[in-house]
């Protein structure tokens, strides 16, 4: 390709609305164009990453014994109520009618749709096991859309599907898409970590995230320096502590806190560690009749460490709110405990409520809590003296730097990273809703074992950004950077010996299997060499007349802080050598 055929569309300034150094780079790179919130226009700079990340992925996946599909963008609510997905997904899932008054949604992922075609076309234990996938547009009504394309509305994401015989079956599947997983992300070149983690709302009992290390990430990454253990945090397990609950040394009396409502406040207005206190966050879970009306609502107070945070998806798995819950209003708190939230505890409230305890709280002694009054505490508080033993007990809280190891092997570190990739074991989730089933070995009707597979593939360049720029631009892994090679003939227009020597490096590179450009637009050298920097070409070829005359060319890999000569001579010998040719 030549420069002066492509599209180059650079600028010097990155708008003012992008936030994170990808959305800023590829806007000033040209790679993407704003159409609307959290949908862009794919420039061709910006596609050909693009094209090359689907490349690399088909490739693995065609090697993993995988089938390629393409499964409509549009399709029939009436599948999606099947699952109960319909109702059930929220406002991410973009619902419409068409003329006839007929439901339709636009597909966010396409368990429905795949789901109905296994039930269709594979029928006897003998055709499984089989994976179908496609590289596809996806749309989800993302509340906030942001960080460029990092966190789209509209985005081209790699879903498979597998289908399998049985459970021992599946799992091997399941373990088969990890390995290509694996081979993938070695592929491009970047920094990850494969870590266990929740299944949301997909649903399933095995899943793993595949996490870009970067400190713009939007995730926490639990792992052990000493092993191989990684989990997301809202995965991660906070062991249960081994010490005794310590005995009774003081006395429980209401303490004046006058308009100290936090825990650190508190803490600070005490002169008292953080750590003995204790946090009260109240929930709600709605009972509904058979109409779905809400007929009446119970009280949850879940009481955590004053300096942990509570983990939602932990929490939305305890018994009695696993099927959902919500923040308790300020009116049901005032309620049940007779002051507004800031003050609150488990001792002496007005209506009953259901007490859970995180683990840590569960063997503390002589804490500290809400005195369920306005402006005042209750220090000396203890487990069986001063009120019950919690209703529950259980591992309600986020992992901090420190926490000791699931695994047994050392103290657990925190890593932001971005999501690029996760598998997840369904089981018969899916099969079961929509009824799909095949014959085993014995003529029985048996329900598919599944799983699915996902890679955002126009995230995933997003991601690969945020790991790899520096002050003067992007830093492309050579596999999915959108040239390889750039030639910078300086003086191309006034030289025939540049003209010559560009023209003809360029054509052997093209030659050897080379993805090169040739900047033939005649542009001075500092804007030529900002324009490609920033682009993040991974190899640069400088030619000059005085270079020439003198048997040398400048060569600069992106990360290279200065240029390097070369001999002309051996020059595409040493270019197909640091190519890997």
């Amino acid at each position: 390709m030549k420069a002066s055929q492509f599209l180059i569309s650079t600028l010097k300034e990155a708008p003012a609305d992008a936030e994170v150094v990808s959305h800023k780079l590829m806007m000033r790179a040209g790679m993407i164009k704003k159409l609307g919130a959290g949908i862009y226009n794919y420039m061709p700079m910006g596609l050909r990453v693009i094209r090359k990340v689907e490349a690399i992925v088909r490739e693995e996946m065609n090697r993993a014994g995988a089938i390629e599909l393409t499964m409509p963008v549009v399709q029939p609510g009436e599948l999606w109520q099947e699952t109960g997905r319909f109702g059930t997904m929220g406002d991410e899932l973009l619902r419409f009618q068409d003329r006839h008054g007929n439901d339709f949604v636009i597909q966010p992922t396409s368990e429905e749709v795949v789901t109905d075609i296994a039930r269709q076309d594979f029928r006897s234990y003998k055709q499984l096991p089989k994976n179908l996938y496609q590289i596809q547009t996806k749309f989800r009504d993302e509340r906030r859309p942001r960080f460029g394309l990092m966190r789209g509305r509209e985005f081209i994401m790699k879903d498979a599907y597998s289908f399998d015989k049985d459970a021992d079956a599946a799992r091997a599947s399941y373990q088969n898409m990890v390995a290509t997983y694996r081979r993938i992300f070695d592929r491009f070149g970047l920094d990850y970590r494969a870590v266990a983690a929740d299944s949301g709302a997909i649903g399933g009992d095995l899943s793993q995230e595949f996490q870009v290390i970067a400190a713009t990430g939007e995730d926490a990454i639990v792992y052990c320096p000493g092993s191989e253990y990684a989990a997301n945090i809202e995965k991660a397990e906070a062991l249960a502590p081994t010490q005794e609950r310590p005995a009774a040394a003081q006395p429980m009396q209401v303490t004046p806190t006058p308009g100290k409502s936090t825990c650190a406040d508190v803490a600070q207005f005490l002169n008292v560690p953080l750590q003995t206190t204790v946090k009260s966050l109240v929930l709600a879970t709605d009972d509904t009749d058979d109409a779905g009306n809400i007929c009446g609502s119970q009280i949850w107070l879940l009481l955590l460490r004053g300096d942990h945070d509570m983990n939602e998806v932990k929490v939305g798995k305890l018994p009695g709110l696993e099927k959902g819950f919500r923040f308790a209003t300020e009116e049901e708190i005032v309620a049940h405990f007779g002051t507004r939230p800031g003050y609150l505890g488990p001792i002496d409230t007005r209506q009953p409520v259901h007490v859970v305890a995180d683990r840590e709280v569960a063997v503390m002694a002589d804490w500290i809590c809400g005195a369920n009054q306005e402006d005042a505490h209750i220090t000396g508080v203890n487990w069986g003296r001063d009120l019950p033993e919690p209703e529950l007990v259980a591992d309600l809280r986020n992992i901090v730097e420190g926490d000791l190891s699931p695994d047994g092997e050392g103290a657990l570190a925190i890593e932001r990273g971005i999501e690029i990739g996760h598998v997840f074991y369904l089981g018969t989730k899916y099969s079961q809703a929509m009824n799909a089933t095949f014959l085993d070995v014995n003529g029985k009707a048996r329900h598919f074992e599944m799983g699915c597979y996902g890679i955002g593939i126009t995230r995933l360049p997003a991601a690969a950004i945020e790991q790899n720029h520096d002050e003067r631009g992007m830093i492309w892994p050579d596999a999915i950077a959108p040239f390889t090679l750039v030639i910078c003939p300086i003086g191309m227009d006034r030289s025939e010996a540049v003209k010559a020597e560009a023209t003809r490096l360029y054509q052997s590179m093209l030659d050897a299997g080379v993805d090169v450009i040739l900047d033939d637009r005649g542009e001075r050298p500092g804007v030529m060499f900002a324009d490609w920097e920033l682009i993040g070409v991974p190899h640069r070829v400088v030619l000059s007349d005085r270079g020439i005359q003198a048997g040398e060319v400048e060569y600069q890999q992106r990360r290279d802080k200065e240029a390097s000569k070369l001999p002309l001579a051996d020059i595409d010998a040493l270019l197909r050598d640091k190519l890997g040719l």
